[in-house]
């Protein structure tokens, strides 16, 4: 009698734990969504402690507007967008548009257009508007190619049995059965053989950087970065029938869930206090208890879209009759107000140390007696006074906000994030990629190309560059040479002479527009040459015709 098949699913539940072997079915913990996980930053004792002073009156009003918002949900007022898309308004397919953009002279429009078609037909302006940040919404389209080209099973087998895909950094073997979330990762490469046998015993299968093996997944969030000034990114999730991958739980991005193939039953709560309105970090695994009741409750069939902002509790599952493949397109991960201020903050206090006697004035000789978690309750004046003294000083504080350093910095930062744009093919002929240097027939050919002052010349991107200045030397950082794997590289950058900036400052302004290596404003000719050759070798810039 043959021995009896044993599915990748029990043979890694067997698999001992650190304490020796175990029969109880408890894999590790997910490696990449712990890792977002976080205690709150507050503790009771701190909290407990807040000064009562002017700062707190607007606080409280702010928190009650929150209140009022997050009641007229409660109340069942309207907060979920319904779009049921008419066949005639529905959109070109993919492969078309993709066509179409590259006829686009100007990658900001391409990146208007590309994001219009996602949401269509909600008008870009209105989803900004009354959406974003905001409000679910549901786009209901009956049309299941909409979205075809994007991504599909046949896509994820090829990329498993072609590419060198890893457990735990581009691939995640999850189930969610009797309210427990797991992951299943074994170490090492993501085989095939076991990864579908994980598919067929239950477990759904998450993919976390899709655009590192698909090349559409690459392009579209190239595009789409440029539309949100901040990193697009993709997870695929491919799920069997009548199962769930995930727990409920609150992201810390905006979420665009496109539905590829199949369908799956979504059900989206709200922010549970308004201290989880637009939150920093992502949430743990939720029960259904903490969570109450859902605020949309819909089927989402292919060619349909969801999109929720951050902060929504949300989860999915297959209903018995078919499997479902989505991929969730994200953004706006720590860009926020906060966010920009963590980098400001620190940078005016040094300046207003170093040029204002006000903040070198020492502290009262007996501060420590007054003020603190164990002097909170007292009833003393001099911490009146105290607190008065520390509201005068933060309004000071911002007279030496360095706000467009600051912004420089977030810039570096979503450079760093970028991927690298495709280019058309156009794009590659003029570029350095496509340029004819090459070994042949035993010697070295098309070295020969020059750049003359009459070539003209652009940069590849809107985006793709930016100077920034660390105060003494100022640096062009650029994304033409980052990787599709999320920071795989460190941030790409050289210095600029000090006489080249506005030069380089001439061709970002310029963009869309071509323009002769002669009107860039530097000394001499030579200059002019020597700079725009440096642009083009790291694929900064490239030509109106090649070379």
């Amino acid at each position: 009698m043959e021995p009896k098949h044993m599915s990748a699913f029990a043979l890694y539940q067997m698999l001992p734990t650190e304490n020796g072997p175990s029969t109880a079915k408890k894999p590790p913990l997910p490696q990449v969504v712990e890792r977002k996980k976080k205690k709150r930053k507050r503790d009771n004792m701190i909290a407990s402690a807040k000064p009562k002073s002017p700062m707190k009156a607007e606080k409280k009003n702010t928190k009650k507007m929150m209140r009022k918002k997050i009641q007229k949900v409660a109340n069942g007022e309207p907060s979920v967008n319904r779009t049921n898309v008419p066949e005639r308004v529905a959109g070109p397919l993919l492969e078309d548009l993709l066509s179409d953009l590259t006829q686009i002279n100007n990658s900001m429009e391409r990146a208007k257009r590309l994001f219009e078609w996602l949401i269509r037909p909600i008008p870009a302006q209105t989803f900004f508007r009354d959406t974003w940040e905001k409000k679910p919404i549901f786009v209901q389209r009956n049309k299941p190619d909409y979205y075809k080209g994007l991504f599909s099973t046949a896509e994820f087998d090829r990329i498993l049995r072609e590419e060198y895909v890893q457990y735990g950094v581009n691939l995640d073997v999850t189930s969610y059965t009797n309210g427990k979330r797991e992951t299943h990762n074994p170490p090492g490469r993501a085989r095939p053989f076991t990864v579908w046998d994980f598919y067929e015993s239950g477990c759904s299968l998450r993919m976390l950087n899709p655009q590192a093996f698909s090349s559409t997944v690459w392009n579209v969030l190239s595009i789409l970065q440029e539309r949100f000034g901040s990193m697009a990114g993709a997870n695929v999730y491919l799920t069997p029938a009548q199962t769930q991958g995930f727990a409920p739980h609150y992201d810390d991005i905006e979420a665009f869930i496109v539905q590829l193939e199949g369908k799956k039953h979504w059900r989206v709560y709200n922010p549970r206090s308004e201290d989880e309105v637009l939150p920093v970090l992502s949430s743990p695994n939720f029960k259904q208890a903490d969570i109450g009741k859902p605020i949309l409750d819909v089927v989402l069939e292919a060619g349909d879209l969801l999109y929720f902002p951050r902060g929504f509790i949300h989860q999915g599952n297959c209903l018995p009759d078919a499997h479902s493949l989505h991929i969730t397109i994200s953004s706006y991960q720590k860009n926020s107000w906060g966010d920009l201020l963590h980098k400001l903050v620190p940078a005016a206090l040094e300046i207003a140390i170093e040029e204002d006697v006000d903040f070198r004035r020492g502290l009262p000789l007996d501060y420590l007696t007054y003020m603190g978690v164990q002097n909170s309750d007292k009833d003393d004046p001099r911490r009146g006074k105290f607190f008065s003294q520390i509201e005068t000083l933060m309004k000071k504080l911002s007279n030496y906000a360095p706000v467009d350093a600051a912004v420089d910095q977030k810039a570096r930062d979503f450079l760093h994030d970028c991927l690298p744009p495709v280019l058309t093919a156009d794009e590659l002929a003029s570029s350095v990629q496509g340029a004819p240097a090459r070994w042949e027939d035993g010697r070295v050919k098309g070295v020969g190309a020059q750049i003359t002052t009459q070539t003209r010349v652009r940069i590849l991107r809107a985006g793709c560059a930016r100077l920034c200045s660390d105060g003494e030397a100022v640096h062009l950082y650029y994304t033409t040479n980052n990787s599709r794997v999320y920071h795989k590289e460190e941030p790409q950058s050289f210095e600029v002479k000090t006489e080249h900036t506005d030069a380089v400052e001439y061709l970002i302004h310029s963009y869309p527009d071509f323009v002769t290596v002669e009107s860039l404003p530097c000394d001499s000719v030579q200059d002019r040459i020597s700079l725009t050759e440096l642009l083009f070798e790291n694929g900064i810039i490239h030509t109106e015709a090649p070379l």
